[in-house]
């Protein structure tokens, strides 16, 4: 509807904002002046101690240095009675005395039947609560004073029962004068298939009215007395007056009370709502016999930017929740957010506030966890992460769900988040970094009974100093090649965590790489190493021949030939790794009795890593550096050559 021009302005000019607000704040008296129209109190649309938000009386306009609402009486009344801008216009009209323009005959129409059907709600709301004190209820009462509801909570929630019988509360009605459609139309009754009269939609179940922010009627919930019912709790079905996937039950005193600084808690049901709403905790909503929708979790953040979800500690109970994650996700905003209350396994809020009073309810909203603790814990509970594959299967679930977040600051933070709590998960022990003047700050590299390398042996390959400057090289282009290429150092953690390197230099850039990427700081790369390690690190190693010609390096942004590159370079070092630890539990059965499982299992070291030495030599040929690469295998044979034939001897010999 169209509004003439100025009806606008000469509304607000009538109105007192201060007044206005005043229905939903306690304003501060110690830091508002009344007389000049300077006014604060503590925030309405988020929870807070201390009154940061203010009205100019004057201006007609209100502020949160909070949260950073703002606006005037139209949006303030928007906002906290969860309407629509028309709906605001006629609150502030009817309350400034000022008349409406008429409306089209269509739209006025349709509000006098919304204003009907809420009227006839009211009846029904009347009748059910009288049949609640009636004979016919024995057994609804009897049930409702074992779950402790005293008389005045009985009136407060406006509890009710629907009788058994077809049309007791259709005859009621019609009986007040009331119009069929109407009652059809408020679905409080259906329509009969087999030609007879329209019937209850309610009968023989407890009845809990659901308001809307305004406080109509717009529909109920029943809870059947019969355990037989198919359904045992039954909403009524959705009308002109109720959409059960854009109203919460118990949402305007909830918001009242969250106003006054009370935690927004999200319940399953309405005997939760009514529990921990008479154990003080007032801001409390349930969603309406469905999962909670998206529509809900927007009205949601209207009344607290954080609200707990406490559901029910069941196996229910927790999928709900974590549907709410899935939900969530896509619409996170700064500042709004959930966090999660996790019942005691098989127990409800009403359950537990029985048993162990509001203290325990306490505690555990105290306790409550963020979204992203509960998402990581759905991700990672019961699993076992032993396996490359296992982990890498955990990164590409969790990379699914940060992409659902639209906003990029919370996908960041929600990023780190993940990559901290899987820091722990892979690494609880991690070793400690590089301390100058301690080498890399690791213990060297350990085969099955033994280190790797042991100086006092004549066998030893590792000794070679061909194969340390091998090592060296291969490291170096590794590292080279991460931080050219950052993006792959998270990809790879695992192997950089175990990378041994001999050089205090290369120790400390590994470890370097990784605490820089554990916490996300990998931006301009090169220099904030150069400022952390000095300049000569990075430019030795960039100076090496093997490092300046790799094609990982030279091509900055070839992702692919980087991943390529690293991935066969920890492949080498691995299979030389694997080698080293034969020869060293050989070196200790050589003591004993040498057999010919002992030739054999070297062999078997040999041959992996003479294939990762003959691919070396593809690359090598490929890269134009064939024959420093052959004179290091020739001499790494040779040397494995020396081993054989002195474990050949030695069995000869004894």
């Amino acid at each position: 509807m169209s509004l003439p021009p100025g009806f606008l302005d000469e509304l607000r000019n009538r109105l007192s904002l201060s007044q206005v607000v005043g229905r939903k704040v306690m304003w501060d008296t110690r830091k508002s002046n009344q007389g000049k129209g300077d006014m604060w109190a503590p925030c309405p649309f988020h929870q807070e101690k201390s009154a940061s938000f203010h009205v100019d009386d004057r201006k007609g306009y209100y502020y949160c240095f909070g949260c950073h609402a703002k606006g005037d009486a139209i949006s303030f009344v928007r906002e906290t009675e969860n309407v629509g801008f028309m709906e605001a216009v006629e609150i502030l009209a009817r309350e400034a005395g000022m008349p409406l323009p008429k409306r089209d005959p269509q739209a006025q129409q349709k509000a006098d039947r919304r204003s009907q059907l809420a009227e006839v709600m009211d009846m029904a709301v009347q009748f059910y609560r009288l049949q609640l004190k009636r004979g016919g209820a024995e057994a609804a009462r009897g049930y409702l004073d074992r779950r402790g509801l005293k008389p005045e909570t009985l009136d407060r929630f406006e509890i009710g029962f629907a009788p058994e019988g077809w049309q007791n509360l259709w005859d009621h009605l019609r009986g007040k004068g009331v119009e069929e459609g109407l009652i059809l139309g408020a679905g409080l009754a259906r329509a009969s298939t087999k030609g007879k009269q329209p019937y209850d939609v309610f009968r023989n179940r407890i009845m809990y009215p659901i308001r809307d922010p305004r406080g109509r009627c717009i529909a109920f919930g029943g809870r059947a007395m019969d355990p037989n019912d198919n359904a045992k709790y039954l909403n009524s079905p959705e009308t002109e007056l109720f959409d059960k996937g854009h109203n919460l039950y118990n949402q305007g005193p909830a918001r009242e009370a969250a106003g006054k600084g009370n935690p927004l808690i999200v319940a399953e049901g309405y005997m939760d709502v009514i529990a921990l709403s008479e154990a003080g905790f007032g801001a409390t909503v349930a969603p309406l016999g469905t999962a909670i929708t998206d529509n809900q979790l927007h009205l949601l953040w209207r009344i607290a930017s954080e609200p707990v979800i406490a559901l029910d500690g069941d196996t229910a109970g927790l999928r709900a929740a974590m549907r709410v994650i899935d939900l969530a996700l896509p619409l996170l905003e700064a500042g709004k957010s959930l966090r999660f209350a996790l019942m005691p396994e098989g127990k409800d809020p009403d359950d537990l506030i029985r048993a162990e009073g509001p203290a325990a309810m306490q505690a555990l909203l105290d306790a409550a966890i963020p979204m992203v603790d509960l998402l990581w814990r759905r991700e990672t509970e019961g699993q076992v992460y032993d396996s490359p594959e296992r982990k890498a299967a955990l990164d590409k679930a969790l990379r699914e769900k940060i992409k659902l977040i639209r906003d990029p600051s919370i996908r960041a933070h929600y990023g780190e988040a993940i990559k901290e709590m899987r820091w722990n998960l892979f690494r609880p022990n991690r070793r400690a970094a590089f301390v100058p003047g301690q080498g890399g700050g690791r213990q060297p590299w350990r085969g099955k009974d033994g280190p790797a390398v042991n100086p006092g042996t004549k066998f030893s390959i590792l000794a070679a100093a061909d194969d340390a400057v091998q090592n060296r090289v291969r490291e170096a282009v590794i590292l080279a090649t991460l931080v050219r290429q950052p993006e792959l150092i998270a990809e790879f953690d695992y192997e950089i965590d175990r990378l041994d390197c001999a050089d205090p230099d290369y120790a400390l850039l590994r470890d370097k790489l990784l605490d820089l990427s554990h916490h996300g700081q990998l931006g301009d790369l090169e220099n904030r190493l150069a400022e952390i390690l000095g300049p000569g690190v990075l430019e030795n190693i960039f100076a090496l021949p093997h490092v300046a010609i790799a094609p990982s390096v030279r091509r900055q942004g070839d992702v692919e030939t980087a991943r390529m590159t690293v991935s066969e370079e920890f492949a080498k070092l691995q299979a030389e790794k694997g080698l080293s630890a034969e020869i060293a539990e050989a070196e200790e059965e050589l003591i004993g009795l040498a057999d010919e499982a002992v030739t054999w299992r070297l062999q078997q070291a040999a041959e992996t890593r003479n294939r990762a030495v003959r691919s070396e030599q593809e690359d090598n040929a490929q890269y134009e550096i064939g024959k420093n690469g052959a004179r290091i295998d020739r001499s790494e044979r040779e040397a494995l050559d020396r081993v054989l034939g002195n474990i050949s001897f030695t069995k000869r010999s004894r």
